[in-house]
């Protein structure tokens, strides 16, 4: 059996999350042996790929984030294009994080021109930025999209694509048993999730808003408790903002576990709570595949806000809302992301009224419009690798229906 070398980075958590279930999915179609080498966090890692570096020294967000670790960056992206080229893989796959990835790309391209440079995960080029297609055709042969309508974005300026579908589709609620016990665990009721971020600048920056969001809750909202999911990347900082919260708060902390427990454990409360006061991102994806009612918040630096207005095509940033053309998922971000606003449009949600059953019926629909219901996005994934890399399938494989 040969063995095939695939070089896989990934920037950020959730990247970390799509590229774990790429290499499974990979593993599985191939009928040769496949060896990744990359850059990954720990779920990746629990598939067996040393990340060349932590993951946490590149996910960064926002224009004048990144100034203070620019040279770390810069340095990042140079080691990781010379360990692809050293690697000898016939295929860099760079899975979202664009500022990163897709300045890794043109370097590992300059240097083996014969390798396939596939991206995971289109850039939002129907959002922001439309001539980044363009830009990206230079040293991309192809492009895995996650959502529907993005295809012809890549393929008009001469790369390929195949819509595969959002990973998130593959993700079922948790059974209604194992979601009652969760509840059983509360001594009291409603239960608002509060998500954070997964990035030291999320939580420094929303964490006093929602703080103030809980504060504002509790007091109409008789029996209020709060747990929050954070990221081991940020779990200091998290717990030691939620600390003087005036409401019971169970944090839920990922060290100690193995990834996959932890993402049960994480995706059991999404199920089991009855709202969630999330940062925008792909969170809100994960509360609408198990079925949880949110309202969505960001603030960005203020100068980074400043541009990226400036170059923004639409007025929704939440998926759930640009999948059903609907305004069912409420959104506050920058100035309008208030106290005042958030626990207002969070208020509904605890009760069994129009609002909550709008947004229930959306995040539906947005299931069903990245894939839910078919075959497995991560299969479809990697079917479409193979097919670029010219890679046998196995004939015995048979995809989950």
């Amino acid at each position: 059996m040969a063995t095939r070398i695939i070089y896989i980075v990934a920037g950020e958590p959730s990247g970390d999350r799509l590229g774990a279930e790429l290499m499974r999915a990979l593993r599985r179609r191939s009928a040769d042996e496949i060896r990744f080498e990359g850059v990954g966090g720990p779920l990746m890692e629990a598939e067996g790929l040393r990340s060349l570096f932590p993951i946490s020294d590149i996910a960064v967000l926002g224009v004048f984030e990144i100034l203070p670790r620019l040279r770390l960056l810069l340095r990042r992206i140079d080691e990781t294009a010379r360990a692809c080229v050293a690697s000898g893989a016939e295929a860099l796959i760079t899975i979202d994080a664009p500022g990163f990835s897709l300045r890794v790309a043109p370097k590992v391209k300059a240097a083996r021109p014969q390798i396939r440079t596939i991206h995971y995960v289109a850039p939002s080029v129907w959002a922001w930025r439309p001539n980044r297609a363009k830009l990206m055709a230079r040293h991309t042969d192809h492009v895995l999209a996650l959502l529907p309508f993005e295809p012809p974005y890549m393929t008009e300026v001469g790369m390929g694509c195949d819509f595969v579908g959002h990973p998130i589709a593959e993700l079922e609620p948790p059974a209604a048993e194992a979601v009652e016990g969760f509840r059983a665990g509360f001594p009291s009721r409603p239960i608002l999730l509060v998500l954070l971020g997964s990035r030291r600048s999320e939580v420094a920056r929303l964490g006093p808003i929602f703080g103030e969001t809980v504060a504002r809750l509790a007091k109409v909202v008789p029996g209020l408790q709060v747990v929050v999911p954070a990221a081991g990347s940020v779990i200091d900082e998290v717990e030691a903002m939620v600390a003087g919260w005036p409401v019971p708060v169970t944090l839920l902390d990922p060290r100690g576990m193995a990834p996959g427990e932890a993402e049960a454990r994480k995706f059991l409360a999404f199920a089991g709570a009855d709202a969630a006061l999330a940062a925008s991102g792909t969170v809100v994806m994960e509360l609408a595949a198990m079925g949880c009612p949110m309202v969505a918040a960001y603030r960005l630096n203020g100068l980074t806000a400043f541009v990226v207005r400036r170059l923004l095509r639409v007025k929704s940033g939440n998926l759930v809302n640009l999948l059903t053309r609907s305004e069912a998922v409420p959104e506050f971000y920058q100035e309008a992301c208030t106290p005042e606003a958030l626990s207002g449009a969070l208020l509904p949600l605890f009760m069994r009224g129009p609002e909550r059953a709008a947004q229930l019926a959306a995040e539906a629909e947005a299931m069903r419009a990245i894939g839910r219901g078919g075959e497995p996005p991560s299969d479809r994934a990697a079917a479409a690798v193979l097919r670029v890399l010219g890679a046998p399938q196995d004939a015995g494989f048979i995809p989950a229906v």
